[in-house]
């Protein structure tokens, strides 16, 4: 394992100044398969589930000391697989299954606060994710199915000199780490999905992702008890049914609006899921061209950027973060922007009429003042 963790040093190091602002990658298979559980409460009872066709099938269960791995728990390897993604973009010369990274990167990348007891709780969930064992078909190839954890194996990393913490070791199974590599594997998240507090919204947020995050403007229809055995969820469908109705009332996950829809054949309900482009543009999933990312401003003209006078209020679009990315590479733009917007909340008068610009000219200032700092400068 050591060997391991040292092999994996020297691929990481390469890569750790640019965690701070992590392109959000999810691994497609796991968006729409219940392999989580979706409550906070340890969860013995294993997950059974057979696709309506046969075809698929999905087994999990849980160490009894530990208990299932979460859905939150899942943040974790959402981490990993942006890395791993990041990595492959560009064309690193080997993508490390052993990853050794610092636990503040995991926390801050996830949005988590870093505290004593995060870090406390992030322990307790590399032990589900490494003592929950998956049983399943999917991309088992030529043999009748694939057992795996999710991690073979995690350590700490202490410095034997200093006795000090040097972060951890994360051996990712092949199931996850190929699917992760392999063409089409993982699709990309807004980062608000962090800020779900549900483990069925959550759940909801993954599968809207997954099948109508590319089905345009007609969206995507999923009859409710389909949906409940994709679930895997505890307790009976009609609880199901009723918290997902209020889900549905809310209509407050990131990017997508959610509604039943009456069923031909059916008694029960469909849920309709439309993505909503226009309120986040994070959801564009889309690369920018030349024709929309802002040009660069100048110190006097940061406000007469290139970007749409209907500027979007209130988040980071896609254009910006690559302008940004481009321009001012090194900080970590989501806490700037969370220190920005904290700033234009203390006075009314302070709320720009070009939120995206005003932003951009906000980290050109800091760049400005403190580029010292990054190394290179």
């Amino acid at each position: 394992m050591t060997d391991q963790a040292d092999h994996a040093n020297d691929q990481i190091d390469l890569f750790l100044p640019y965690l701070a602002d992590l392109d959000l990658r999810d691994q497609r298979e796991m968006m729409e398969r219940p392999f989580f559980s979706l409550s906070k409460s340890k969860r013995l009872k294993p997950i059974d589930y057979t696709s309506p066709d046969g075809r698929t099938w999905v087994h999990v269960s849980a160490n009894p000391n530990y208990g299932m791995a979460t859905i939150w728990d899942a943040d974790i390897l959402i981490y990993c697989a942006s890395v791993l993604n990041d990595m492959k973009e560009r064309r690193a010369n080997e993508i490390p299954r052993v990853l050794r990274v610092m636990p503040y990167d995991i926390l801050r990348s996830i949005g988590r606060p870093v505290s004593g007891r995060s870090y406390a709780l992030l322990g307790a969930a590399l032990d589900r994710l490494q003592s929950t064992t998956i049983k399943t078909n999917i991309r088992a190839e030529h043999r009748r199915e694939a057992t795996f954890s999710w991690l073979d194996s995690w350590s700490q990393i202490v410095d034997e000199k200093t006795d000090r913490s040097r972060g951890i070791s994360l051996a990712l199974s092949n199931w996850f780490y190929e699917g992760v590599l392999m063409a089409g594997g993982v699709l990309s998240i807004d980062r608000a999905y962090f800020d779900i507090t549900g483990g069925r919204e959550r759940w909801l947020y993954r599968v809207a992702r997954k099948h109508a995050g590319g089905a345009g403007e007609a969206g995507f229809s999923i009859a409710m008890p389909t949906l409940f055995e994709k679930s895997g969820a505890e307790g009976q469908y009609r609880r199901f049914k009723f918290e997902v109705a209020a889900i549905v009332r809310e209509n407050a996950l990131p990017g997508y609006d959610l509604a039943f829809a009456e069923a031909a054949s059916s008694p029960e309900p469909l849920l309709h899921i439309v993505r909503r482009t226009e309120r986040f543009g994070a959801d564009k999933l889309r690369k920018p061209t030349a024709r929309t990312l802002p040009r660069a401003p100048s110190p006097q003209g940061a406000r007469k950027s290139a970007i749409a006078a209907d500027e979007p209020q209130g988040y980071l679009t896609d254009e910006t973060l690559a302008h940004l990315r481009e321009h001012y590479r090194g900080w970590d733009f989501h806490a700037l922007h969370a220190e920005f917007r904290a700033w234009i909340n203390g006075r009314e008068e302070r709320a720009p009429d070009r939120y995206q610009s005003a932003f951009i000219g906000y980290v050109r200032r800091y760049h400005e003042k403190n580029r010292h700092q990054l190394k290179g400068y």
